[in-house]
């Protein structure tokens, strides 16, 4: 690894195999840390916050490692952020399963819910629709991504006061249903998709998402 590569922590919060991520990301040039300490989170040039399973588990896990206030003050310092899939998911105000409403870390309005298609959960290689202007999709704008889920973003709410630069959302569509496949809003960066899954095109989205920090 380069002395000038940037240094990205996976925070391991307890959710699920890390190390695909971690592979993924240092192939993408990174220096990684896999780690729940508090003070590698907060130094690192990067926070990843993977996430796979359910909603309320993932929210327990954060909490638990204090990951929610870390993200908190990596944003309020214009610090990256990186969320994956239900590590994307739980940067929204609330998701619900299976009945039951849990608060997310609230840095975006929206809920997460239960896709409304006739196959779920959504698993394989899908199309994104990129909006103009995306750093993330630079070069990918055109290629598939692996997803695997069953809940989602259905509807992006958060509208901007026009001082400031609206968040880019990148949409996808399962079964005639849409919802938020990605986004980006200055540190802040998430992807329902996993990029570390998603072969040449998720090697190059991490490339560009590292070239940032």
């Amino acid at each position: 690894m380069s002395p000038e590569a940037p240094r990205v922590t996976v925070l391991d919060y307890g959710s699920g195999n890390l190390r695909s991520a971690v592979r993924a990301l240092e192939r993408a040039g990174a220096d990684v840390t896999l780690s729940a300490d508090r003070q590698s989170a907060m130094e690192a040039d990067g926070l990843v916050v993977p996430g796979v399973g359910a909603y309320a588990a993932c929210m327990a896990g954060l909490r638990a490692v204090k990951g929610h206030e870390i993200i908190g003050r990596r944003l309020a310092g214009g610090r990256a952020v990186l969320g994956i899939c239900v590590g994307m998911q739980i940067l929204f105000e609330r998701g619900v399963e299976h009945g039951v409403s849990t608060d997310g870390c609230d840095e975006w309005p929206g809920l997460v819910e239960r896709l409304q298609a006739p196959v779920v959960p959504h698993m394989g290689w899908n199309t994104v629709a990129v909006p103009e202007g995306s750093v993330l999709f630079d070069g990918v704008e055109h290629e598939r991504f692996y997803f695997v889920h069953s809940y989602g973003v259905r509807d992006w709410t958060l509208v901007t006061d026009g001082r400031t630069r609206a968040p880019l959302v990148t949409w996808a569509e399962h079964g005639g249903d849409r919802f938020v496949a990605a986004v980006e809003n200055g540190p802040l960066t998430a992807t329902q998709f996993h990029p570390e899954k998603s072969g040449d095109a998720g090697a190059a989205l991490l490339r560009n998402w590292v070239a940032t920090l």
